[in-house]
């Protein structure tokens, strides 16, 4: 598996649109509301937002990364990766280690 260059963290499309940290939290939930959210593991989709029964509440049933973790501890040599791509804002991280997501590639998503 080739780990990919960290990059800064910074913003998206616009300075209101929340920073976008160097390493993902194992609190945040793998989520962005409108636009795609997923785990990958050696390209194919684990999980998507779309798929962790979002209810009317919020995101209560949506994967954390802390459970994208528990994942990958059972496949480590395998290539994990969050995508986050909203409006304004697109992440995309890689775990090069335990309990380490590193952002490598930003954007300013779409809208």
């Amino acid at each position: 598996m080739e780990f990919m260059k960290p990059i800064e963290g910074g913003h998206g499309g616009c300075l209101n649109c929340g920073e976008q940290t160097e390493l993902l939290h194992m609190g945040n939930i793998i989520a962005v509301g409108f636009g795609y959210a997923a785990l990958t593991k050696d390209g194919e989709e684990v999980y998507n937002e779309i798929d962790g029964d979002q209810n009317f509440y919020g995101y209560a049933n949506n994967m954390t990364v802390m459970q994208a973790e528990e994942l990958a501890l059972k496949e480590p040599e395998c290539d994990w990766r969050i995508h986050l791509d909203a409006p304004l804002s697109e992440r995309h991280y890689q775990r090069q280690d335990v309990g380490k997501w590193v952002l490598y590639k930003k954007g300013i998503g779409f809208a």
